[in-house]
């Protein structure tokens, strides 16, 4: 069945994108206890948050979900405890604050800074690379799925369907060393503590408020040039996103096991921008040339192990552009998949 195309509120599209699914449900309630998301805050905590909330109301089995995040904003911590989830506002950097986080049996590590990296490089290193090991010093006998990028990966021809999580690492730009770095810090803390993780290298999540499709739609839509020197992309449903992010739990291993999530699509970055032309009736314009490599990801072994996405790269497309006709509400960040020097 074709996901819905058009949603009336952003509230109505929240509730779509974090219905946990069945193996959402199944996997969380084979782990027990209580779920501890760091950097609950950022794009995709509330949704995964959300979703494990209601896969528990829904499999009937209790689990404590507590968001942890700055929350400089209170409209946004007080949405967490709508959804039903503790919250802590702590900044983790702050030892103190790290180490008055309560136990957890399993811990979800969203925590990380991309944006602004080349211009705050000590900034980077502190979240992207010291923070990491401080958490996994801190619960070392937690089981962690750890958010990582497919910015570790160097970039490849499109026709093979990009880098497999074997193959080594290759990262462009001080974001993508530190990224490395995050995941070499769960890899030591396996090898000398034992601690059980999965590590998440994700291209490209989207919705309808961020992602490469809203970016490449809203500069179609206000007649502004597209770079298509990327030449294409991978993107994923945020809501499977997360729930494959979810279902990784049940799968930690030592050393980590690593995981791409991306879907399955390929696509140029040109042909992106000529649908939404052609959807909108507006010409495009568009700037660079395709390089012959590009940023991408391949998740098959993913949707081997849990499905293919919920939502196709087409239902997603279908939806940015209504959602966009309608003069929908939008984050404001840009995703900078154009870029291929590494400077965020």
């Amino acid at each position: 069945m074709r996901a819905p195309e058009r949603f009336q509120s952003i509230a109505v599209y929240d509730w779509f994108q974090s219905e946990p699914t069945p193996g959402v449900i199944e996997c969380l309630s084979r782990i027990s206890g209580t779920l501890l998301v760091l950097g609950a805050g950022g794009k995709m905590g509330p949704t995964l948050c959300r979703m494990a909330v209601r896969a528990a109301a829904v499999g009937g089995y209790p689990l404590r979900v507590i968001a942890v995040s700055r929350f400089g904003d209170t409209s946004t911590r007080n949405s967490f405890t709508e959804m039903g989830c503790e919250t802590i506002a702590a900044d983790l950097l702050n030892p103190s604050s790290l180490a008055a986080l309560p136990e957890a049996d399993n811990v979800i590590y969203l925590a990380g800074q991309k944006f602004g990296s080349q211009h705050d490089q000590e900034q980077t290193w502190r979240m992207n690379a010291i923070l990491p090991a401080l958490v996994a010093e801190r619960f070392p006998a937690s089981r962690f799925a750890v958010l990582s990028t497919g910015n570790v990966y160097p970039f490849t021809e499109p026709v093979t369907g990009g880098p497999l999580p074997s193959t080594p690492t290759g990262p462009i730009g001080h974001y993508a060393e530190s990224c490395v770095a995050r995941e070499q810090a769960f890899t030591n803390a396996a090898a000398e503590r034992g601690t059980q993780s999965a590590i998440l290298r994700l291209n490209y999540a989207n919705e309808l408020r961020y992602g490469v499709l809203t970016d490449i739609a809203r500069k179609v839509w206000n007649s502004e040039a597209i770079d298509i020197s990327m030449g294409a992309v991978n993107v994923v449903f945020q809501g499977d996103a997360c729930a494959w992010t979810l279902q990784s739990l049940a799968h930690t291993a030592n050393p980590p096991r690593i995981m791409n999530l991306a879907g399955p699509e390929t696509i140029g970055i040109r042909e992106l921008a000529a649908w939404f032309g052609a959807r909108f009736g507006k010409p495009i314009t568009v700037m660079g040339i395709p390089a012959a490599t590009s940023l991408l990801s391949n998740g098959c072994e993913t949707h081997a192990l849990f499905g293919y996405p919920r939502v196709s790269l087409y239902e997603m497309m279908l939806q940015v552009a209504s959602w966009t006709e309608s003069g929908g509400e939008v984050s404001g960040k840009a995703t900078k998949f154009e870029v291929r020097d590494g400077r965020f």
